[in-house]
Protein backbone atom coordinates (compact mmCIF):
# COMPACT_ATOMS: atom_id res chain seq x y z
CA UNK A 1 0.00 0.00 0.00
CA UNK A 2 0.98 3.60 -0.53
CA UNK A 3 0.23 5.53 2.66
CA UNK A 4 0.45 9.32 2.82
CA UNK A 5 0.62 10.60 6.39
CA UNK A 6 -0.27 14.21 7.12
CA UNK A 7 1.37 15.23 10.41
CA UNK A 8 1.65 19.03 10.77
CA UNK A 9 4.02 18.60 13.72
CA UNK A 10 6.80 16.02 13.43
CA UNK A 11 10.41 15.38 14.41
CA UNK A 12 12.38 17.25 15.75
CA UNK A 13 9.25 18.19 17.71
CA UNK A 14 8.77 15.45 20.31
CA UNK A 15 5.39 15.06 21.96
CA UNK A 16 2.80 12.37 22.45
CA UNK A 17 1.19 12.58 19.00
CA UNK A 18 4.52 13.08 17.22
CA UNK A 19 5.88 9.94 18.88
CA UNK A 20 2.80 7.91 17.93
CA UNK A 21 3.04 9.01 14.28
CA UNK A 22 6.81 8.45 14.25
CA UNK A 23 6.34 4.87 15.48
CA UNK A 24 3.46 4.06 13.13
CA UNK A 25 5.33 5.43 10.09
CA UNK A 26 8.34 3.26 10.91
CA UNK A 27 6.25 0.14 11.46
CA UNK A 28 4.13 0.70 8.33
CA UNK A 29 7.40 0.84 6.39
CA UNK A 30 8.90 -2.21 8.10
CA UNK A 31 5.72 -4.13 7.26
CA UNK A 32 6.42 -3.55 3.54
CA UNK A 33 4.30 -0.50 2.76
CA UNK A 34 5.36 2.65 0.94
CA UNK A 35 5.10 5.60 3.31
CA UNK A 36 5.49 9.31 2.70
CA UNK A 37 4.93 11.92 5.40
CA UNK A 38 3.95 15.57 4.99
CA UNK A 39 4.88 17.96 7.80
CA UNK A 40 4.98 21.69 8.41
CA UNK A 41 7.86 21.31 10.87
CA UNK A 42 11.24 22.39 9.42
CA UNK A 43 14.23 20.10 9.83
CA UNK A 44 16.96 21.17 12.25
CA UNK A 45 19.38 18.34 11.55
CA UNK A 46 20.12 15.66 8.96
CA UNK A 47 18.10 12.92 10.66
CA UNK A 48 17.21 10.20 8.15
CA UNK A 49 14.10 8.03 8.16
CA UNK A 50 13.17 4.81 6.35
CA UNK A 51 10.35 6.78 4.70
CA UNK A 52 10.29 10.08 2.82
CA UNK A 53 9.48 13.22 4.81
CA UNK A 54 8.28 16.21 2.80
CA UNK A 55 8.49 19.38 4.86
CA UNK A 56 6.54 22.54 4.07
CA UNK A 57 5.41 21.25 0.67
CA UNK A 58 3.93 23.44 -2.02
CA UNK A 59 0.27 23.10 -3.01
CA UNK A 60 1.38 21.33 -6.19
CA UNK A 61 3.44 18.82 -4.19
CA UNK A 62 0.55 18.07 -1.85
CA UNK A 63 -1.82 17.43 -4.76
CA UNK A 64 0.74 15.19 -6.48
CA UNK A 65 1.33 13.24 -3.27
CA UNK A 66 -2.41 12.79 -2.76
CA UNK A 67 -2.68 11.41 -6.30
CA UNK A 68 0.20 9.06 -5.49
CA UNK A 69 -1.26 7.50 -2.34
CA UNK A 70 -3.81 4.74 -1.81
CA UNK A 71 -4.89 6.17 1.54
CA UNK A 72 -4.58 9.54 3.28
CA UNK A 73 -3.79 9.19 6.99
CA UNK A 74 -4.02 11.81 9.73
CA UNK A 75 -3.01 11.78 13.39
CA UNK A 76 -6.09 13.53 14.83
CA UNK A 77 -8.22 15.61 12.46
CA UNK A 78 -6.24 18.52 11.01
CA UNK A 79 -8.57 20.94 9.24
CA UNK A 80 -5.65 22.49 7.36
CA UNK A 81 -4.80 19.09 5.96
CA UNK A 82 -8.25 18.15 4.64
CA UNK A 83 -8.35 20.31 1.50
CA UNK A 84 -6.40 17.89 -0.79
CA UNK A 85 -9.25 15.39 -0.48
CA UNK A 86 -11.62 17.96 -1.95
CA UNK A 87 -9.54 17.81 -5.13
CA UNK A 88 -8.41 14.19 -5.17
CA UNK A 89 -10.69 11.40 -3.99
CA UNK A 90 -8.82 9.15 -1.59
CA UNK A 91 -10.00 7.33 1.56
CA UNK A 92 -9.28 9.22 4.77
CA UNK A 93 -8.18 7.31 7.87
CA UNK A 94 -7.83 9.27 11.13
CA UNK A 95 -6.37 8.12 14.42
CA UNK A 96 -7.98 10.04 17.28
CA UNK A 97 -5.60 10.46 20.21
CA UNK A 98 -7.30 13.12 22.31
CA UNK A 99 -10.54 14.96 22.93
CA UNK A 100 -11.90 17.53 20.48
CA UNK A 101 -12.94 20.02 23.14
CA UNK A 102 -11.66 22.98 25.12
CA UNK A 103 -10.37 22.77 28.69
CA UNK A 104 -13.72 24.08 29.96
CA UNK A 105 -15.56 21.25 28.21
CA UNK A 106 -16.87 23.42 25.37
CA UNK A 107 -16.63 22.23 21.78
CA UNK A 108 -16.22 25.38 19.66
CA UNK A 109 -16.73 25.69 15.91
CA UNK A 110 -13.37 24.16 14.95
CA UNK A 111 -14.02 21.01 16.94
CA UNK A 112 -17.54 20.80 15.53
CA UNK A 113 -15.92 20.80 12.09
CA UNK A 114 -13.52 18.06 13.17
CA UNK A 115 -16.48 15.96 14.31
CA UNK A 116 -18.08 16.62 10.92
CA UNK A 117 -14.94 15.43 9.11
CA UNK A 118 -14.94 12.25 11.21
CA UNK A 119 -18.31 11.32 9.67
CA UNK A 120 -16.57 10.88 6.31
CA UNK A 121 -13.46 9.11 7.61
CA UNK A 122 -12.51 5.66 8.75
CA UNK A 123 -11.83 6.30 12.41
CA UNK A 124 -9.40 4.71 14.83
CA UNK A 125 -9.43 5.72 18.51
CA UNK A 126 -6.84 5.02 21.20
CA UNK A 127 -9.51 4.13 23.75
CA UNK A 128 -13.24 3.65 24.10
CA UNK A 129 -13.34 6.92 26.05
CA UNK A 130 -11.88 8.85 23.11
CA UNK A 131 -14.22 7.12 20.66
CA UNK A 132 -17.40 7.80 22.63
CA UNK A 133 -17.94 11.50 21.72
CA UNK A 134 -16.97 11.03 18.05
CA UNK A 135 -20.20 11.03 15.99
CA UNK A 136 -19.17 8.11 13.79
CA UNK A 137 -18.11 4.47 14.24
CA UNK A 138 -14.55 4.03 15.47
CA UNK A 139 -12.13 1.13 15.61
CA UNK A 140 -10.50 0.87 19.04
CA UNK A 141 -6.76 0.27 18.75
CA UNK A 142 -4.66 1.06 21.83
CA UNK A 143 -1.32 2.79 21.65
CA UNK A 144 2.06 1.13 21.77
CA UNK A 145 5.12 1.75 23.90
CA UNK A 146 8.81 1.55 23.07
CA UNK A 147 9.69 -2.01 23.99
CA UNK A 148 13.31 -1.37 22.93
CA UNK A 149 13.63 1.12 25.81
CA UNK A 150 11.15 0.04 28.47
CA UNK A 151 11.64 -3.48 29.81
CA UNK A 152 12.66 -5.20 33.02
CA UNK A 153 16.41 -4.95 33.58
CA UNK A 154 18.12 -7.74 35.55
CA UNK A 155 20.25 -6.91 38.57
CA UNK A 156 18.54 -3.59 39.38
CA UNK A 157 17.40 -3.72 42.99
CA UNK A 158 13.74 -2.65 43.19
CA UNK A 159 14.15 -0.90 46.54
CA UNK A 160 12.19 2.32 45.96
CA UNK A 161 8.47 2.44 46.66
CA UNK A 162 6.68 5.11 44.60
CA UNK A 163 7.41 6.91 41.34
CA UNK A 164 5.58 9.66 39.43
CA UNK A 165 6.47 10.35 35.79
CA UNK A 166 5.06 13.32 33.90
CA UNK A 167 4.93 17.03 33.33
CA UNK A 168 4.69 19.01 36.55
CA UNK A 169 1.44 20.74 35.71
CA UNK A 170 -1.79 20.83 37.70
CA UNK A 171 -3.69 18.38 35.45
CA UNK A 172 -1.23 15.57 36.17
CA UNK A 173 -2.07 15.48 39.88
CA UNK A 174 1.36 15.34 41.52
CA UNK A 175 -0.05 17.57 44.26
CA UNK A 176 -2.69 14.92 44.99
CA UNK A 177 0.04 12.31 45.38
CA UNK A 178 1.94 14.50 47.85
CA UNK A 179 -1.25 14.91 49.85
CA UNK A 180 -1.72 11.13 49.88
CA UNK A 181 1.88 10.75 51.05
CA UNK A 182 1.16 12.99 54.04
CA UNK A 183 -1.94 10.91 54.86
CA UNK A 184 0.16 7.74 54.73
CA UNK A 185 2.59 9.31 57.18
CA UNK A 186 -0.25 9.82 59.65
CA UNK A 187 -1.02 6.11 59.21
CA UNK A 188 2.56 5.19 60.05
CA UNK A 189 3.93 4.62 56.53
CA UNK A 190 6.73 6.76 55.08
CA UNK A 191 7.38 5.46 51.55
CA UNK A 192 9.87 7.25 49.34
CA UNK A 193 8.59 9.02 46.23
CA UNK A 194 10.60 9.87 43.13
CA UNK A 195 9.11 12.61 40.95
CA UNK A 196 10.46 12.42 37.39
CA UNK A 197 9.78 15.40 35.15
CA UNK A 198 9.75 19.16 35.11
CA UNK A 199 7.22 21.91 34.64
CA UNK A 200 5.81 25.20 35.92
CA UNK A 201 4.39 23.63 39.10
CA UNK A 202 7.73 22.30 40.40
CA UNK A 203 8.41 25.11 42.87
CA UNK A 204 4.86 24.85 44.24
CA UNK A 205 5.20 21.09 44.62
CA UNK A 206 8.48 21.49 46.48
CA UNK A 207 6.83 23.99 48.81
CA UNK A 208 3.85 21.67 49.31
CA UNK A 209 6.16 18.78 50.24
CA UNK A 210 7.91 21.04 52.72
CA UNK A 211 4.63 22.31 54.21
CA UNK A 212 3.34 18.75 54.59
CA UNK A 213 6.60 17.76 56.32
CA UNK A 214 7.31 14.99 53.81
CA UNK A 215 10.12 16.72 51.90
CA UNK A 216 12.71 14.19 53.11
CA UNK A 217 10.65 11.41 51.48
CA UNK A 218 10.50 13.08 48.06
CA UNK A 219 13.21 13.11 45.40
CA UNK A 220 12.67 15.59 42.57
CA UNK A 221 14.76 13.79 39.96
CA UNK A 222 14.18 16.13 37.02
CA UNK A 223 13.79 14.99 33.42
CA UNK A 224 15.01 11.50 32.53
CA UNK A 225 14.77 9.91 29.09
CA UNK A 226 15.49 6.68 27.24
CA UNK A 227 17.54 4.07 29.11
CA UNK A 228 18.29 6.29 32.10
CA UNK A 229 14.54 6.61 32.63
CA UNK A 230 14.02 2.88 32.19
CA UNK A 231 16.69 2.08 34.77
CA UNK A 232 15.10 4.46 37.27
CA UNK A 233 11.63 2.98 36.77
CA UNK A 234 13.09 -0.50 37.27
CA UNK A 235 14.16 0.54 40.76
CA UNK A 236 10.57 1.28 41.83
CA UNK A 237 7.67 -0.89 42.96
CA UNK A 238 4.62 1.28 42.24
CA UNK A 239 4.04 3.95 39.61
CA UNK A 240 1.30 6.43 40.50
CA UNK A 241 -0.54 8.22 37.66
CA UNK A 242 -2.92 10.50 39.60
CA UNK A 243 -4.19 12.64 36.71
CA UNK A 244 -6.95 15.05 37.63
CA UNK A 245 -8.24 15.28 34.07
CA UNK A 246 -9.43 12.34 31.97
CA UNK A 247 -6.40 11.00 30.13
CA UNK A 248 -7.24 9.95 26.56
CA UNK A 249 -4.99 6.91 27.01
CA UNK A 250 -1.78 6.88 29.06
CA UNK A 251 1.36 5.47 27.44
CA UNK A 252 3.22 6.29 30.66
CA UNK A 253 1.35 3.43 32.32
CA UNK A 254 2.59 0.99 29.68
CA UNK A 255 6.14 2.21 30.24
CA UNK A 256 5.81 1.61 33.96
CA UNK A 257 4.28 -1.84 33.51
CA UNK A 258 7.03 -2.84 31.08
CA UNK A 259 9.63 -1.83 33.69
CA UNK A 260 7.99 -3.98 36.36
CA UNK A 261 5.95 -1.36 38.20
CA UNK A 262 2.43 -1.93 39.45
CA UNK A 263 0.26 1.02 38.40
CA UNK A 264 -2.09 3.03 40.59
CA UNK A 265 -3.94 5.47 38.37
CA UNK A 266 -7.01 7.62 37.84
CA UNK A 267 -9.98 5.76 36.39
CA UNK A 268 -11.36 8.54 34.17
CA UNK A 269 -10.86 8.51 30.41
CA UNK A 270 -8.71 5.87 28.73
CA UNK A 271 -6.04 5.49 31.41
CA UNK A 272 -7.81 2.45 32.87
CA UNK A 273 -7.44 0.75 29.47
CA UNK A 274 -3.69 1.33 29.52
CA UNK A 275 -3.47 -0.06 33.06
CA UNK A 276 -5.64 -3.11 32.42
CA UNK A 277 -5.17 -5.84 35.04
CA UNK A 278 -1.70 -4.56 35.92
CA UNK A 279 -2.80 -2.19 38.66
CA UNK A 280 -5.58 -0.44 40.54
CA UNK A 281 -7.62 2.65 39.65
CA UNK A 282 -9.33 5.27 41.80
CA UNK A 283 -11.77 8.12 41.05
CA UNK A 284 -10.00 11.18 39.68
CA UNK A 285 -9.05 13.58 42.46
CA UNK A 286 -10.08 11.26 45.31
CA UNK A 287 -7.15 11.49 47.71
CA UNK A 288 -8.83 9.29 50.33
CA UNK A 289 -9.20 6.38 47.90
CA UNK A 290 -5.66 6.89 46.57
CA UNK A 291 -4.34 6.77 50.13
CA UNK A 292 -6.28 3.57 50.87
CA UNK A 293 -4.94 1.81 47.78
CA UNK A 294 -1.34 2.81 48.46
CA UNK A 295 -1.65 1.81 52.12
CA UNK A 296 -2.95 -1.61 51.08
CA UNK A 297 -0.22 -2.27 48.49
CA UNK A 298 2.58 -1.00 50.71
CA UNK A 299 1.34 -2.97 53.72
CA UNK A 300 0.86 -6.20 51.75
CA UNK A 301 3.59 -6.15 49.07
CA UNK A 302 2.79 -9.74 48.08
CA UNK A 303 -0.22 -8.28 46.23
CA UNK A 304 2.18 -6.58 43.82
CA UNK A 305 3.21 -9.97 42.44
CA UNK A 306 -0.36 -10.72 41.36
CA UNK A 307 -0.51 -7.55 39.26
CA UNK A 308 2.97 -8.08 37.80
CA UNK A 309 1.97 -11.54 36.60
CA UNK A 310 -0.55 -9.91 34.23
CA UNK A 311 2.06 -7.73 32.52
CA UNK A 312 3.26 -10.06 29.77
CA UNK A 313 -0.20 -10.76 28.37
CA UNK A 314 -1.25 -7.12 28.69
CA UNK A 315 1.82 -5.74 26.93
CA UNK A 316 1.61 -8.22 24.05
CA UNK A 317 -1.10 -6.20 22.31
CA UNK A 318 0.77 -2.93 22.90
CA UNK A 319 3.99 -3.67 21.01
CA UNK A 320 4.76 -1.39 18.08
CA UNK A 321 4.45 -4.29 15.65
CA UNK A 322 1.11 -5.50 17.00
CA UNK A 323 -0.44 -2.03 17.02
CA UNK A 324 0.77 -1.21 13.49
CA UNK A 325 -0.58 -4.54 12.24
CA UNK A 326 -3.99 -3.71 13.68
CA UNK A 327 -3.88 -0.30 11.98
CA UNK A 328 -2.92 -1.84 8.65
CA UNK A 329 -5.82 -4.28 8.82
CA UNK A 330 -8.19 -1.32 9.15
CA UNK A 331 -6.44 0.63 6.38
CA UNK A 332 -6.49 -2.33 3.98
CA UNK A 333 -10.22 -2.60 4.50
CA UNK A 334 -10.92 0.86 3.04
CA UNK A 335 -8.90 0.54 -0.17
Amino acid sequence: MKILIYSPSFYPNIGGLETIIFTLAHEFTYQLNEVKLISQTPATDSQKFPFEVIRKPTIKQVVELTHWCDVYFQGCVSLRGIWPLLLVHRPLVVTHQTWYRHDNGGIGWQNHLKHFVARFATNISASQAVAKPIPAPSNIIPNSYREDVFYEIPNIHRNQELVFLGRLVSDKGANLLLEALSHLKLLGLTPRLTIIGSGPEESQLRQQANDLEIFEQVNFAGVKVEHELSELLNAHQIMVVPSLWDEPFGIVALEGIACGCVIVGSEGGGLKDAIGACGVTFPNGNVERLTQILFDLLSYPEKLTTYREQAKAHLACHTSKAVAKAYLEVIEGVI
